[in-house]
């Protein structure tokens, strides 16, 4: 994945630390959390920045919804397509 260089972290480490848990692990490394809280801070903000664009297009500056709905169905279609 590239990196999108987010600068300091957008996520803390606990809530990624209990989505790994909800995940089935008993337990997480701190280098686990850290890896899986960077990979969500890329994909979460590649996701906004094609939502943005969405909202442009359809003439608005205002991010909705439906914005971020369909921005991650087109940057997730192989997630989206097996659930």
């Amino acid at each position: 994945m590239v990196s999108l260089s987010l600068g300091p972290n957008e996520l803390s480490l606990a809530p990624v630390h209990r989505l790994i848990k909800k995940a089935g692990a008993a337990r997480a490394s701190e280098e686990a959390a850290e890896a899986l809280r960077q990979i969500l801070e890329e994909l979460g903000l590649a996701i906004a920045r094609e939502a943005y664009s969405l909202a442009q297009y359809a003439g608005r500056r205002t991010v909705r919804r439906e914005d971020i709905e369909r921005a991650a169905r087109t940057l997730l279609r192989g997630y989206y397509s097996s659930r």
